[in-house]
């Protein structure tokens, strides 16, 4: 069986994953599987590899 890929990170949806952890305390898989993503992708933006530069938001609404 082929696995599908994880839908890719945008800007939004970075803003949202800093927000969840830092303001929220929630685990990279947590914020993955609320997100619909892996937990690879959420490590990428908590890392700064994607979107070093966003900021946390925590107004946009779930899910994208």
């Amino acid at each position: 069986m082929k696995r599908e890929p994880s839908p890719h990170v945008n800007p939004e949806m970075a803003a949202k994953i800093k927000f969840l952890r830092l303001n929220e305390g929630l685990y990279q898989h947590q914020i993955a599987s609320l997100l619909g993503i892996n937990q690879g992708r959420v490590s990428e933006v908590l890392t700064g590899k994607k979107y070093p530069d966003v900021s946390p938001d925590g107004t946009l609404p779930l899910p994208f």
